[in-house]
């Protein structure tokens, strides 16, 4: 049966732990050896409309690592939607690779690959979620404490696609997740209230505020992204004005716990959602998430063409 990898909330606690121990598992391997023949033949499609430094580069070198290889394929190479369908090129895909990464402005077009292709898909971006981001945070997160369950973690920004993810995440796992950001930059209403029923199994707290000194108050991460995503450029100064009080700076945290971790998924706009003090300081550890795509991504493939 196929297996895809298209929202977070798809998964249980259960399968998001098998990801982080079988990432922590690869990592130790790859210490000992340059690369493991687990996916020796693989091919992997990366099916890419927007363009990418971390999802590309860390998923070429996730699948060659396991002995696989990754064929790119730009907007201007196929033509999603305009030279052809996202169903023939599924279809046709299907024929040649084992499996298709996608990073799309439309959440329909992963859905839509993934409906049409025989081979597992993975979500690598859409406009609505970002899992493979933030199933690398939580292995980051993991990474330094040693657990998830039970941290609490503050968004301070846009209420976009790396934000509904993680989430979706955080009430599985049972992270309590204070989301802040102006009014009407808040998170999808379908994505809170299926990441609230989620929380239910969990225990997890999720809460949503106007207020970025409330969020960072009792959180030992906090974490930002940029104000402007790819797609809005047009609403850029306008969206500076809204989020003016929501940069991640050394004064907002100073309220937040004297241990705590900044993160951001990259790529950062210095001085706007995040200032280089700060992401450049010794609490960031946005490197160490950059490299934690790979590791994660790497489990991904193992555990889905294994």
């Amino acid at each position: 049966m196929k297996h895809d990898l298209i929202s977070l909330g798809d998964l249980s606690k259960e399968g998001i732990y098998k990801i982080i121990y079988k990432a922590i598992d690869l990592k130790a391997e790859l210490k000992f050896e340059h690369r493991l023949n687990y996916l020796n033949g693989k091919n992997l499609a990366l099916v890419f409309e927007k363009p990418s430094l971390r999802t590309r580069v860390t998923f070429e070198v996730a699948i060659r690592q396991l002995g696989g290889s990754a064929i790119y394929l730009s907007q201007q190479d196929i033509g999603i939607g305009k030279r052809e369908s996202v169903a023939d090129i599924a279809k046709n895909l299907s024929r040649w690779v084992d499996c298709i990464a996608a990073r799309t402005f439309a959440h329909k077009t992963v859905l839509d690959l993934a409906k049409y292709s025989e081979m597992p898909v993975i979500n690598a971006l859409s406009d609505l979620e970002h899992p493979c981001q933030a199933l690398a945070d939580y292995l980051t997160i993991y990474d330094v404490l040693g657990k998830i369950e039970g941290v609490t973690l503050a968004w301070i920004g846009d209420g976009n696609n790396v934000c509904n993810s993680l989430m979706l995440g955080a009430a599985i796992l049972g992270v309590n997740m204070k989301i802040a950001t102006p009014k009407g930059c808040e998170p999808r209403k379908e994505i809170v209230e299926r990441a609230l029923a989620l929380a239910k199994n969990s225990s997890a707290q999720i809460a949503l505020t106007d207020d970025p000194v409330q969020a960072v108050k009792g959180s030992e991460f906090i974490y930002t992204d940029t104000w402007t995503s790819m797609g809005q450029e047009a609403e850029a100064e306008k969206r500076k004005a809204a989020f003016s009080k929501f940069q991640v700076n050394k004064k907002l945290l100073e309220h937040a716990p004297h241990i705590h971790y900044v993160m951001h998924c990259l790529p950062a706009h210095r001085g706007e959602e995040i200032t280089d003090e700060v992401l450049d300081g010794p609490q960031s550890i946005v490197l160490e998430q950059a490299e934690n795509r790979m590791h994660v991504q790497r489990a991904i493939l193992a555990i889905l063409l294994g």
